[in-house]
């Protein structure tokens, strides 16, 4: 059986799947997570109480990819173009383990400010 993840951030909710990676049940884990949203460009991202290493890193993401950050212990959700983004690629600021996908539109994420709070917790059946 999947993980899915309920990400509130504001009044925005989006559920994600986890994929099968030690850093993906590392995070599960760790559930729930509580941040402040930090805006970079189409990324959202905040330091999580996770400490990790590169697992398979990647230079870019997809999509509604969901992506831990080693350099900075942060979570990352990724929705669009970001500063460090050629043309429509989605370029983090240095490689990220990409651990689930958002489900759906990710594009919901673009209306949500920084400063907003962020809660990501394990999604239950009913």
């Amino acid at each position: 059986m999947g993980k899915t993840v309920r990400i509130k951030a504001g009044d925005t909710i989006v559920t994600a799947e986890l994929n099968d990676t030690m850093t993906a049940q590392a995070i599960w884990d760790a559930l729930p997570i509580k941040g402040e949203a930090n805006r970079w460009g189409d990324e959202i991202y905040f330091s999580i109480p996770v400490g990790l290493e590169e697992e398979k890193p990647q230079k870019l993401v997809a999509m509604g990819d969901l992506g831990y950050w080693p350099p900075g212990a942060a979570l990352c959700l990724f929705f669009g173009p970001t500063p460090a983004s050629t043309g429509s690629e989605i370029r983090p600021a240095s490689p990220v383990n990409v651990f689930g996908r958002i489900n759906g539109d990710a594009t919901v994420l673009k209306v949500v400010p920084s400063g907003t709070r962020v809660v990501i917790e394990k999604e239950t059946e009913g």
